[in-house]
């Protein structure tokens, strides 16, 4: 075996792998803090109060606040943490991590505008980032996988489905 074969076809993967494991572990991590917390429609008014008041929040992110966050805060005070619990378990089975890590960067991007920064969201989104970047590479080795393979064995409709569940799976 070349040592070109053998990171193309073991170390990459494993790698990638493991990046999106570590980025869905830290997506669970948080969501379950947040439900042992009661993270709920109160937190989110105090995020989007402490917005409209920031100077470093963007107006428009003010305006977000203000008119989606505040009035939809019982919405909101669920989803969140069911979002984080969601890509968390997607991206740690490696079950449509393309989308997770999509969603992951937009979660991270909001929580980044809202000034609610914590040092773990900018390695999380560098997690994404390889996600993102490799998304065939970082699901080799998954759930997804196996679940592509057995599509792939008997279905009629696999030929044409191979680039889409390789790409969304």
């Amino acid at each position: 075996m070349s040592a070109r074969h053998s990171w193309t076809t073991w170390i990459a993967p494993a790698l990638a792998g493991a990046v999106r494991v570590a980025l869905g572990v830290l997506w669970l991590l948080e969501g379950t803090t947040k439900y042992h917390a009661h993270f709920g429609s109160a937190d989110i008014r105090l995020v989007a109060d402490s917005a409209r008041g920031n100077s470093r929040v963007p107006e428009f992110h003010k305006a977000f606040a203000s008119d989606i966050l505040t009035p939809f805060a019982d919405v909101f005070g669920v989803v969140v943490p069911l979002v984080e619990v969601g890509l968390g378990i997607a991206l740690v089975l490696g079950v449509a991590s393309l989308p997770a890590a999509c969603l992951s960067v937009m979660t991270l991007m909001v929580y980044w505008l809202s000034d609610q920064l914590i040092g773990q969201y900018p390695v999380a989104v560098l997690l994404s980032a390889v996600v993102l970047v490799a998304p065939v590479s970082a699901t080799r080795f998954s759930v997804g996988a196996l679940i592509r393979r057995r599509v792939a064995e008997g279905s009629p409709l696999a030929p044409w489905t191979v680039g889409l569940r390789a790409r969304w799976w």
